[in-house]
């Protein structure tokens, strides 16, 4: 069938539009939309809403598809999967089968991307603000690479290896003063930003680096945002970054790798973003020159298309001035559109709701706050209660940011293969939510 016409900029895609660009979703007459080989009215029978389901083979074919780009150019480069954007262990261990390494920024990510599969010398850790005990226990374990945020964190950071007899693989994180264009909660590559080391600043602390006791220089690290979808900043930061190595090598200084980072954005409505074939023609064009093996952190671009969180209609009401769709999902699931004013497809499961008549709508969750709203005006057919609507393209920094604000439990996971289900994360029940808490003796006597 051929893809729909493109919309303008300005106009929502309309649901065959964004079929077209899912090839993981498909709808039967009878059974409505399916995740693969699998209706999604199957998995909310069996186990509730709301529930993240999620593709496997999506991953495995996104995961192929840039691994390809990549030697396809080329290039010598490594894919550490960016766990932050979703630290399921399941989708982790998937990308380690394919060959993935971990990025993770915190010790429980460690801990997490280990009891994944993942081998300690294919983790990256990251983040700017490593506490001891999360150095401690990566040291300890054989962690590949400990890209480092500050001259503070590189003094730190060799006194505790030093005292464990160890030498940390270390590299730099240059903040290259970069605008990525994305939301200003998610750039990272800005001078005003707390990530990374000034890059005029680098040269001299790397050349400190290579004597200070404790540390063994790999190399050099960026990564500018998340979302990205334009390939200008990045050609802008690797080439500043290219241009450090070489002057760190006229210096006789050693450079072993370097470290691209992620943040390689996907489509949620209509807008263009970069393919993996031209993302690396860049990585070509700027760091490939430098003859060094590369590193990549992709995180929403291997899983964000490939997950959805699946919720079912508790009502429809009709206000003085609009018509709300409320579900028995909320913000506390996916915070996303709350927090970052983000536009996620909403479609109906029952195939019958895809062309029938559509009228605005705001879809919008039961938690008490007014900003716990999915979408505003978006075109929606009847919707009534216990109809099941999927949200998609949330398989990145959806879950993985999810709270239990209004005392309301974590949502189950299932994970799909062919015709196959399997349960990822049981639901949290509510008894274990409130277990969770304990109450002082002074008050559980009564005193």
């Amino acid at each position: 069938m051929a893809a729909p016409a493109p919309r303008d900029a300005d106009e929502d895609p309309c649901f065959d539009e964004i079929l077209a660009l899912r090839p993981h979703l498909s709808v039967a007459i009878e059974a409505g939309l399916m995740v693969e080989g699998v209706p999604l009215a199957r998995i909310a029978a069996a186990h509730g809403t709301p529930s993240w389901v999620y593709s496997a083979s999506t991953i495995e074919g996104r995961y192929r598809a840039l691994a390809e780009a990549l030697s396809g150019a080329g290039l010598d480069a490594r894919i550490h999967y960016a766990m932050k954007a979703n630290d399921a262990l399941a989708v982790v261990r998937l990308l380690g089968t394919l060959g993935a390494g971990a990025d993770v920024v915190s010790g429980g990510e460690f801990l997490a991307a280990r009891a994944a599969g993942i081998a300690p010398g294919d983790i990256v850790f990251s983040g700017v603000g490593k506490t001891e005990a999360e150095l401690r226990t990566a040291l300890a374990a054989g962690v590949g690479q400990i890209n480092v945020e500050s001259a503070e964190e590189l003094a730190m950071l060799g006194a505790i290896a030093a005292s464990m007899g160890l030498s940390a693989p270390v590299a730099l994180r240059v903040n290259p003063d970069v605008d990525a264009g994305t939301h200003a909660k998610i750039t990272t590559g800005r001078a005003e930003n707390k990530f990374g080391i000034p890059i005029d600043a680098a040269r001299d602390l790397y050349a400190r680096a290579a004597n200070t006791a404790g540390i063994r220089l790999r190399g050099v690290a960026v990564h500018i945002g998340s979302q990205i979808t334009a390939l200008a900043p990045y050609r802008a930061a690797y080439a500043r970054l290219a241009e450090l190595v070489r002057s760190l090598r006229a210096e006789g200084l050693p450079v072993e790798r370097v470290d691209c980072g992620g943040g390689l954005g996907i489509p949620y409505r209509n807008e263009p973003a970069p393919s993996p074939a031209a993302f690396a023609h860049v990585l070509r064009e700027t760091v490939g020159a430098l003859g060094l093996p590369l590193m990549l952190e992709p995180g929403r671009w291997l899983v964000g298309p490939a997950g959805l969180l699946l919720a079912r209609v508790i009502l429809e009401k009709q206000g003085a001035l609009r018509r709300f769709v409320i579900l028995d999902a909320a913000m506390n699931d996916l915070i996303r559109p709350s927090l970052y004013e983000a536009w996620h497809a909403i479609v109906p499961v029952s195939a019958t709701r895809w062309h029938a008549p559509l009228a605005p709508a705001e879809v919008v969750g039961p938690v008490c706050e007014s900003g716990d709203t999915f979408a505003s005006g978006r075109m929606l057919p009847p919707l009534g209660p216990g109809e099941l609507v999927a949200i998609l393209d949330a398989g990145a920094y959806g879950a993985v940011m999810s709270s239990t604000y209004n005392a309301r439990p974590l949502a189950a996971a299932v994970m799909v293969r062919g015709d196959e289900v399997a349960v990822i994360r049981p639901r949290q029940s509510h008894e274990a939510l409130i277990a969770q808490d304990v109450i002082p003796p002074w008050l559980a006597s009564g005193r």
